[in-house]
Formats: structure tokens, sequence, C-alpha cells
């Protein structure tokens, strides 16, 4: 493809060359160059790719997009000078793909919890409708049940490049309706810029990333930039910011939902149980009872938003009723994992407060069961919620088991120190034990049948990330494979 059909849009300077050249690839990654392709180079926080000009010329890229001159480049290089790469990678690769979200029905849903799950679900009422969709988030990228081909590197949001051919795969495979999870950090490094989103749901707001924004202000309005991309909005009528996305937004058109306030998709009349929650939806004057398989007060929510989407995505309430009944807990978030001992056993992605606390608030409502908790937090990470988190658990469990997330570089000692003063302001019984491993298997050792067991951070995770290696790990399968009668 040529250089200058790529460039459409964005304000260059040729520095050398010609844009007349023709490219038949893209990277930013020099590892993953190839002969004759288009190398951008990116800046980010720890890595800035005109470092690795040379490299990806040697590899085989015969043009370079830069932000700076980049000294000893061959005079047979084209080289294009732009005011921001990020943002000119958005741009390149939509067009080198060809623009498919301008003929899919995307659905960008962020917020700080809930994403996830909410996506799940509207991919699958969608499926229900007959409807071909797919799901670009955190767990994987899907076309139905399958993985994307295109390789998942990012763990939530893709970079422009992955996201633009993910969504060309799909656009190819027959796909219709797209569910992508849209974090603060892909808003913010314009990851999803020149991405036509015909939706844009928002679920919450709670502190989360001010390791990478610095302040809850620049957090919120990352997030609030996706309502300015998007045609029609569906939003938290509950949330506290809900009257400055109403405010700010830019969309044709805005449904909102919840619970506490008056909303166009209103829940009222919630009752919980150990196997989900019912409640009565109120739209456009009738009432629908739904029965969710997933229990908690955050369930509705993730149900209203994605009852919304749909909606505004063409299917008819009466199917939306009709199927979100039938769909059950996404891998991962409020997962019931069965084991030998029969303990009830919830395994759930929360890491941040407001998720840990609708977890454990889900929970308390079964009853009087003994609710005994295992958790840690993640190191490189916003250190400031790590005490505010044990403070919630000491606060809603009756026992909580400290033990390593995902520490990275950092001492997981250290880490588990910090939550361990939040915990401390409570009187709630507490123990440490580092190893992931053997604090699930103490929390299910001293459970009895009427206990239920929480372990909370990782999900659907099936590593855990050290300094100097990643281990095969999962919360689930260690429940599966506990035995109790080997450990006596």
């Amino acid at each position: 493809m040529l250089i200058t059909d790529l460039l459409i849009g964005i304000r260059y300077t040729v520095f050398q060359g010609s844009e007349d050249l023709n490219v038949k690839s893209i990277a930013w990654d020099s590892r993953k160059v190839e002969n004759n392709a288009l190398f951008i180079c990116v800046k980010s926080k720890s890595v800035d790719r005109h470092d690795f000009a040379l490299e990806a010329i040697d590899a085989g890229a015969k043009a370079l997009i830069v932000e700076r001159e980049v000294p000893g480049i061959p005079d047979d290089i084209t080289v294009i000078k732009v005011e921001d790469t990020r943002k000119a990678m958005a741009v390149v690769a939509g067009h080198f793909y060809g623009n498919p979200s301008h003929e899919l029905n995307v659905i960008g849903i962020t917020g700080t919890n809930g994403k996830t799950s909410v996506a799940w679900i509207v991919a699958k009422l969608l499926e229900l409708g007959n409807r071909k969709s797919g799901i670009i988030g955190t767990i994987d990228n899907t076309i139905g049940e399958q993985s994307t081909q295109v390789e998942k590197l990012n763990p939530t949001t893709p970079d422009a490049l992955e996201l633009q051919g993910t969504l060309r795969e799909m656009l190819d495979a027959g796909v219709t309706d797209v569910a992508v999870e849209v974090t603060s950090i892909a808003l913010e490094y314009h990851r999803v810029d020149n991405c036509a989103f015909r939706v844009g749901v928002f679920t919450n707001l709670t502190p989360d990333h001010l390791d990478e924004h610095g302040d809850m202000n620049r957090y919120k309005n990352a997030k609030l930039k996706l309502f300015k991309m998007c045609r029609y909005g569906v939003i938290n009528a509950d949330d506290v910011i809900f009257d400055e996305i109403m405010e700010s937004a830019t969309c044709e058109k805005i449904w909102s939902y919840g619970i506490d306030r008056d909303a166009d998709f209103k829940a009222s009349d919630l009752s919980y149980t150990e196997t989900g929650v019912k409640f009565t939806l109120h739209f456009k004057g009738n009432g629908y009872d739904i029965h969710l398989k997933t229990p908690g007060k955050f369930s509705v929510y993730n149900a209203l938003a994605g009852i919304g989407a749909c909606y505004v995505s063409g299917m008819s309430i009466k199917d939306i009723v009709k199927f979100i009944q039938t769909i059950g807990s996404v891998k991962g978030r409020f997962e019931p994992v069965f084991n030998k001992k029969g303990t009830m056993t919830i395994v759930d992605y929360a890491h941040t407060p407001d998720g840990l606390e609708n977890i454990l608030s889900a929970v308390r409502a079964f009853g009087k069961r003994k609710v005994i908790v295992v958790f840690g937090c993640g190191g490189d990470r916003d250190k400031t919620k790590r005490p505010v988190m044990g403070e919630i658990a000491g606060r809603l469990a009756d026992l909580c088991i400290l033990t390593s997330d995902n520490p990275r570089s950092e001492n997981p000692y250290s880490i588990i120190s910090e939550i361990e003063s939040g915990i401390k302001r409570s009187s709630q019984s507490y123990e440490i034990i580092e190893d992931r491993k053997e604090a699930i298997y103490r929390a299910l050792d001293i459970a009895d049948s009427e206990d239920v067991v929480v372990i909370a951070g990782k999900g659907h995770e099936s590593y855990q990330i050290y300094s100097d290696r990643i281990i095969p790990f999962d919360d689930g399968e260690l429940v599966r494979n506990y035995d109790f009668s080997s450990r006596r």
C-alpha cells in the first residue's frame, strides 16, 4: 500500500525519500519487522522505538514514521515526521486494514469494573439473537468461541495495529457486532483513535490506575473521551460522574440505566440468592421479571448495561429479557469452582477496592455463612489501593488470608505489609501466607461445608508474574485439584 494513502488525514513532513513508496506491512516492534515494512517509532514511558529504527531497517523496513530526527538513517529509506507517532499509528493502522470498524457495530465498554462481564453479556445476547459477534478484551479476542488468529499481545485493549487487524479479521469472518473493552490507558494513549464506535457503554468510576494517570481527574477524563467518539451512549445513572458525562458527551443520543435513580433501563425489587439475583426491569412503562444466574447487585448493573447496549444495537426487549436469563458467568468473574471437599468457592478477578467490596458484599448477602477471603495486590501498580483493600476485606470477611498476586519487580512481603496496614484498622482475624498456592489450600483446609471461600485478584489468569519469570498458575485449577484427604 502506498504510504501517501496511509497518511490521509495526518499532517506530516517528508524528511527524506518519497511518500509514494509501496509498503507491505506495518510494525512498531523492530522484532516483528518484515521486508518492505513501514516502521513507526512510537514512544512510551519505558521504551522509545526511535532507538530501534536502525534495527528495523536491518530487518527490512523501507520507511519510518518518526517524531524526531534519528541519526544514521540510510539515504534510501523514506522518513516521515509527524507530531505524535501514537496518534499517527491509529490512523495508519485504520487505513492499512481498510477501516473495518466503519462496517461493524462496534460497542465500546469503559469503566473501572465490569467491562469484561458486560462485553460477555453483550456478545452472548447478540449471538442468541442470531447475530455473529466478537469480543476484544481482557480474557481473549474471540469470534464466537474461537480465538482470533491475530496474536493477542495486550492484556485488555490492543494497540492500534492489533486492534485494526483484529477488527479486519472479524469483518472478513462475517462478524456483525464487536464488544470491545476500552481501558482508560487505551483512550489516553490513542490506541482506539480512528475506531468508529457506534455504541459507548460506561459502567462505573472508582480509584484505579492512578500510577498511570496520576490522579482521579485525569483518570476520569480519559474515560470521558469515549463519549466523544461514539454515536450512542449507554450510561450508569447511579455513578457519581453521570451528570458530568451527560454534559460533556457529544453522542447523538444517550440511554441511562440504574437501580437507585430514575433511568431508561431501571431495576427494582432486587432479591439475592446463592445462585443468582431476581429483579424487575422497567423499560418504556413496562415491567419484566428477570432472574440472573450470577449473584450480587453488581451483576444487575452489568446486566442493565448489556441490556441497554443490545437494545441500542437493534435487539428487541422481548428477546433480550428471554435470553439474558440463560447466560452464565464468565470465567474468573464470580465464578463458582467446585472441589472434592464441597466447600463453596468463588474465584474472581476483583483487584480494585470497589471490585473487592462488590464481591464480598454479594457473598455476605447469602446469609450467615462464614466468609474467608484470599487475596493480594499486584506489584508495580497503584499502591494507594492496597491499604484500602485491606480495610474492606477486614470489614466484610470473617477471616482474611493475605498472599501474593503478581508481584512483578516488587518484594511480595512489602506489598502484603501495605495491605496489612489497612486490615489492622479493623479487628478482623487475618493470616499472611506469601505462597499463593499454600494460601488457597489453607483457606480450603479450614473452611467447612457452610463457609464460603473467595479467591480474589487473578480470576481468569493462568500465570503468575515475578521479576525474573512467569510461572503457570490458575486459581480455579488449584481449587478443582484440591484434595482435602491428602492434606490431613
